[in-house]
């Protein structure tokens, strides 16, 4: 049965209303976070609420990234999040072309371990890496934080990439062996293109996981030079006041690799991997 006119905007509204509704909710707090930051401090603690500033400033974003430092936690954060998501997408790789490519033993058992991991809450670990780490000689050091990262994301993104790499047929590198290339030619040549999505992801969620990571970042890393953006951001709350402006900025620029990240990558995780790669 054709459907009225007034039907079809009934049905229209049912369905654009509340997701207009939630999307004003999700969008608030950004919002919220960019008014603070354009005011002034006398402004924000005012009595009056105001849902925009009466003079803007981007002062506060100067103040953010020169004065308070933010400038040496982004770059920390930068260094260590770039490091880890090379070290993933590599093991991840790897381990993933063995658990989908070879037949051994426990195959099984190491995929479902794999998966364990994902249950065990940082917090619990803790205190051993820490004494592990002291044992090292690397509290206050980056490589603590490289290392605690990549141990606990690799789990996860070897799953999620042997998945990917399952869906790949086995014989395209078959093809490739048989016209002259060997197993590592056949990987580089053929199965990494098509693996392409699957390390953007990989990556992002990796980048994305050791950017915003707080508890590790606090309790490794005592030194003001080496902190990352999280920690840098928490010691912006003063003992005695709080400038909310000059945090607002820093959350605001803390927001932006993230947010420019998946708005780039969103494609690659929605399309197929292995579509048109063999012809039916």
């Amino acid at each position: 049965m054709i459907q009225s006119k007034a039907q079809r905007i009934r049905q229209g509204i049912a369905i654009t209303l509340p997701l207009t509704l939630m999307l004003l909710f999700i969008l608030f707090p950004f919002y919220w976070c960019i008014n603070t930051s354009l005011k002034s401090q006398k402004e924000i603690v005012s009595r009056t609420v105001n849902y925009w500033p009466a003079s803007a400033s981007f002062d506060n974003y100067v103040r953010a990234w020169k004065n308070v430092g933010f400038s040496k936690y982004f770059l920390n954060s930068v260094i260590i999040a770039v490091t880890v998501m090379l070290c993933i997408i590599v093991i991840a790789i790897l381990m993933a072309y063995a658990m989908t490519r070879f037949k051994f033993k426990g195959k099984p058992a190491v995929l479902l371990l794999l998966l364990c991991t994902q249950f065990l809450p940082k917090a619990m670990l803790l205190v051993p890496l820490f004494n592990t780490f002291k044992a090292l000689q690397l509290i206050n050091s980056q490589a603590a934080l490289v290392i605690s990262y990549i141990a606990f994301q690799l789990p996860f993104n070897v799953v999620l990439m042997t998945g990917f790499l399952a869906d790949i047929p086995y014989e395209i590198e078959e093809a490739a062996m048989i016209d002259g290339c060997n197993r590592l030619q056949a990987i580089a040549r053929v199965i990494l293109p098509i693996l392409v999505p699957a390390i953007v992801a990989v990556g992002a969620f990796s980048f994305i996981d050791a950017w915003k990571e707080f508890l590790f970042a606090l309790m490794f890393i005592n030194d003001p030079n080496r902190m990352t953006i999280p920690v840098g951001l928490s010691y912006m709350l003063g003992e005695y006041g709080v400038e909310y402006a000059t945090l607002a900025a820093g959350c605001l620029i803390a927001v932006i690799p993230p947010v420019l990240l998946f708005s780039y990558i969103q494609k690659y995780l929605v399309q197929g991997l292995s579509a048109g790669a063999v012809k039916g």
